[in-house]
């Protein structure tokens, strides 16, 4: 079962017909431990998420939700661990108002009334998004929208949170929303599991990566380390986010990937310059 009550694949295969998207993929991600899903286009990571939503089942080993086999759970069974962004949000949103649409899956799990109110609160304060409650989805920004799935998920008070390429389209605001919205909630225990294309955010945010090639684990290591390794990251279709290129460039100590480390880092430098 899933480490510390979390994520867990163990040796999982899965094929489309004859094509083969992933072979013998193992790893864990821990409750509050935040983990960004890397590779090229084609490399499987659609059907990593596929695979934890309980959309579809491993043709070999097991993937584990807690103590759950998602094999033997249907995917609204495992709504009430797992929450799920997907990279078209605009596919998760269909009600009238915003707010019943981020108050819709809480309401599905059968929560009296308060705490349907408050979940639906909680996640419409932790986007910025109370301003737009009583919009027509639709009439939102795709931006907005893309939040406002964000918002849905986040209601649910899943144990494990899984997005797929959450800040795609979003501009550096929305990107610091969502940035703060998930830090927020694995804070409270939850795991994260963010495919992305989005490597910067993914410096900032996020803490381990996990790289999938050609369906197979291809790196698990801290982003940090795995970030300032062009090296490594280049053989796996992967460029250095500008900060760790920087870091790199310039031999910081340390290697900071995250702007305001780097920052510190610099003025640490110049500082030490100036006086010698």
């Amino acid at each position: 079962m899933a480490v510390n009550g979390a994520l867990a694949f163990d040796g999982v295969a899965f094929s489309y017909g004859n094509v083969a998207a992933l072979r013998d993929v193992s790893f864990e991600v821990a409750a509050g431990e935040r983990v960004a899903l890397l590779g090229r286009n084609g490399a499987g990571k659609s059907s990593v998420v596929r695979l934890v939503t309980g959309v579809l089942h491993p043709d070999e080993g097991t993937v584990w939700v807690g103590d759950w086999d998602t094999a033997g759970r249907a995917p609204e069974e495992l709504a009430w661990r797992v929450g799920s962004v997907f990279q078209h949000a605009d596919q998760q949103l269909f009600a009238r108002t915003l707010r019943e649409d981020v108050s819709f899956g809480p309401r599905a799990l059968g929560f009296p009334a308060p705490e349907v109110r408050r979940r639906t609160d909680e996640a419409l304060d932790a986007l910025d998004l109370h301003a737009h409650a009583a919009q027509h989805p639709y009439d939102l920004s795709p931006a907005l929208r893309k939040l406002a799935a964000l918002a849905g998920a986040l209601a649910l008070e899943p144990t494990v949170l899984v997005l797929d390429e959450p800040t795609a389209g979003l501009d550096r605001a929305g990107r610091g929303r969502v940035a703060d919205a998930v830090r927020e909630h694995a804070d409270r225990g939850a795991a994260l599991l963010v495919v992305t294309h989005d490597l910067a955010f993914a410096a900032e945010t996020l803490q381990r990566g996990i790289v999938l090639d050609r369906g197979r684990l291809a790196c698990d290591e801290p982003l940090d380390r795995l970030l300032t390794s062009a090296e490594r990251l280049k053989p796996l279709g992967l460029v250095p986010p500008p900060v760790a290129a920087l870091s790199v460039a310039l031999d910081l100590p340390g290697r900071p990937v995250r702007e305001r480390d780097a920052a510190d880092t610099l003025a640490r430098v110049a500082g030490g310059r100036s006086r010698s």
